[in-house]
């Protein structure tokens, strides 16, 4: 039994883990229609949470509780919503619709019977329908499926929190509106819907990865549920294919690494001090497995270019051994295949292995003015590493000050810190 103080920290775990099967179960119950409200009573039951379970305990199992609260809750608000308008008829739908979600008991687990049958992957598909923009449904499915905030889909995107909140305001409004089907699309349909979904899954791992804001760095659950989604996308024939198979070989990949991406204490541990032989060996397993099965047939996606960089991080005993000039190549093909700030600033890191410190410094400088990165930590930080190898403190420090007035997690914000303090102590050094 948690004591008072630990609750927040169960609700919210359980928040992150659960609501989105919550909210699936629920609009599977109510329909499309009630997606919005499927989200609102969930929300609200998690809040009950935190008021009655430091009085009352928290129950034998949680996850029921919570669901039988949202749907009581979404029941009510159906019933009060009908009566004010006086309509019979939706007044007897809403009974009919208690009576069902009553018998539907506690959200099912996902089950992998040779077909999708998770809710949550329905969900997905749901939120990614070809009528909502792109930007939109990638918002709304962090957000509802995956149980991001706000700020931290701003992050993933690289944009302004008020933008992020209005996509998924016109996303969730035209979905009550046109109230599509809650179900896996049809065979013509599924290519181009997968892409958007293969998209949201990708976004949402790297969110779990490196999270954009918070106390932790890593937020393994997300990172896990993320995984699952896409494992059980390869897993099922309708989906089966090398891309997806390329993208679950990423995960895998980057799976194995969290080990040793933070130390006993929570800190960020860069790639080049990592202990490798803390690197999961199942994860890197089945990493390779899925790259095979990705590499059936003609297609190369950005997927696949991704997961064989990593693959090659993963076949090294350490970045001194890394094949660097294949790394760079794959990078070049990468960046002609979806030309991104973010993918050249990679790339210039591995410049920077293959051809020193000052030929990153000048990769990086082709996109220093880009607006999509105007905000992004890393690229100053990038600037503040190179700048340090090659004992320019002073510009080091400079820059290293710039990537703390982004945004970015809290052990993040110590790492910079930390080579803050030590570029200005080498500064000091020289001035001296």
């Amino acid at each position: 039994m948690p004591d008072e103080r630990s609750i927040p920290q169960l609700v919210d775990h359980l928040f992150r883990r659960e609501s989105g099967r919550m909210v699936a179960a629920l609009t599977r119950s109510f329909g499309t229609g009630h997606l919005q409200l499927a989200e609102e009573v969930v929300q609200d039951a998690l809040l009950q949470a935190l008021r009655r379970w430091p009085f009352h305990g928290v129950p034998d199992n949680p996850v029921a509780w919570l669901y039988r609260v949202a749907r009581n809750l979404a029941l009510d608000r159906l019933r009060r919503h009908t009566l004010i308008r006086g309509k019979e008829d939706a007044v007897r739908e809403s009974l009919s619709l208690a009576a069902s979600a009553s018998r539907a008991g506690a959200p099912p687990d996902a089950r992998l019977d040779g077909e999708i049958t998770d809710d949550q992957l329905r969900l997905i598909f749901l939120c990614c329908h070809p009528s909502i923009s792109r930007d939109a449904r990638i918002a709304l499915t962090l957000k509802t499926v995956m149980g991001l905030s706000v700020g931290e889909i701003a992050g993933a995107f690289l944009s302004k929190d008020t933008a992020i909140s209005q996509r998924i305001t016109r996303a969730q409004r035209l979905i009550r509106k046109r109230k599509f089907p809650f179900e896996v699309p049809p065979p013509d349909e599924l290519p181009a819907r997968l892409d958007a979904v293969l998209e949201v899954l990708y976004l949402a791992f790297n969110e779990g990865y490196s999270a954009f804001e918070g106390e932790q760095l890593v937020r393994v659950d997300l990172c896990a549920e993320a995984l699952r989604l896409t494992t059980c996308l390869a897993g099922s024939p309708p989906t089966d294919r090398p891309v997806v198979h390329a993208l679950a070989s990423l995960m895998r990949f980057q799976m194995s690494r969290l080990p040793a991406r933070v130390d006993s204490s929570g800190e960020l541990v860069r790639l080049a001090d990592q202990d490798r032989s803390l690197w999961d060996p199942a994860h890197l397993r089945a990493g390779f497995g899925h790259l095979d099965l990705a590499a059936r047939g003609s297609e190369q996606s950005v997927y696949h270019l991704q997961a064989i960089i990593a693959a090659h991080h993963a076949s090294a005993t350490g970045t001194e051994t890394t094949d660097w000039a294949t790394v760079v190549g794959y990078f070049d093909q990468l960046l002609e295949m979806h030309p991104s700030p973010i993918v050249a600033l990679n790339r210039a890191v591995a410049v920077a292995h293959l051809h020193g410190p000052s030929a990153g410094l000048e990769a990086i400088e082709d996109i220093r003015d880009h607006p999509a990165v105007a905000d992004y930590y890393l690229l100053p930080a990038t600037r503040g590493e190179l700048l340090s190898r090659l004992d320019r403190p002073f510009q080091a420090a400079e820059a290293f000050q710039e990537a703390l007035e982004g945004r970015c997690s809290a052990p993040v914000r110590r790492f910079l810190e930390r080579r803050l303090a030590k570029a200005k102590e080498r500064a000091v050094a020289i001035s001296h």
